[in-house]
């Protein structure tokens, strides 16, 4: 008689919709113990458009508009320096740079990281048509999810700062969340930065919100805009003085 598998070996099982709530904890779990093994204290969130150029692929981009954007990359990725130079000091691991893992403003935050030999982290998720893991996140904390509301958890867990590049759809969706928990004291204040401020007040009309009583005129002052590398750190250090 064949010896039937173990529940935690039987991987049909763990993948049946009976198995979910197991699922979740382990997405929850593995990353959580993961971070804390590697010493991380607390992280400083890139959102960004995946389709961003980097100097190197620009040439190849059809959509003028887009190829555009590179400096943004640039930014992304010298933010990116400047915050783990400063804050990964002596093996520590504060504001620890946190990307969705992708290619574009995600790849510039792991690439300025890696660049200045220092951890970064990624959070993938697994979708079809998706982009694979960019090459300079740290292998140790390379993660993939399936389910988005765990991944959007640990974007936010262990974040001192959101700075938000020009991006599409999931980039407006983390931007409002992140918002919204800040609004209704789901998660502590911390320094939301939208990056290119002709972009972002183009964008939406942060003001009409307020005027139109959509939101109140004191939620604006959760957002700051900024358009260089050193204003966001500066915008960052300057909240937690």
């Amino acid at each position: 008689m064949i010896k039937p598998p173990r529940a935690y070996e039987n991987i049909p099982f763990l993948k049946s919709a009976h198995c979910r709530p197991v699922r979740l904890q382990l997405e929850y779990l593995h990353p959580e113990v993961t971070m804390k093994e590697e010493g991380v204290q607390s992280t400083i969130v890139l959102f960004g458009s995946a389709r961003t150029p980097s100097p190197e692929t620009a040439g190849a981009c059809k959509n003028p508009k887009l190829a555009a954007m590179v400096p943004y990359y640039e930014e992304a990725r010298r933010l990116s320096q400047l915050v783990s130079t400063t804050c990964q000091t002596n093996h520590d691991c504060e504001y620890v740079i946190i990307t969705g893992g992708g290619g574009g403003i995600m790849e510039a935050g792991n690439r300025g990281a890696d660049e200045a030999g220092c951890k970064s982290i990624a959070l993938n998720i697994t979708l079809p048509h998706e982009q694979e893991a960019n090459p300079y996140v740290t292998p140790g904390l390379n993660f993939e999810f399936h389910y988005f509301h765990m991944r959007k958890m640990h974007f936010l867990q262990r974040a001192k700062a959101v700075v938000i590049f020009p991006g599409g759809f999931g980039t407006f969706d983390e931007l409002f969340e992140a918002l919204t928990l800040i609004q209704t004291g789901k998660i502590e204040p911390m320094p939301v930065i939208l990056f290119g401020t002709a972009h972002w007040k183009r964008m939406v009309d942060w003001d009409y919100l307020a005027e139109c009583g959509l939101i109140s005129p004191g939620d604006l002052d959760l957002l700051s805009f900024c358009d260089s590398a050193e204003e966001a750190w500066k915008a960052i250090t300057d909240f937690y003085a």
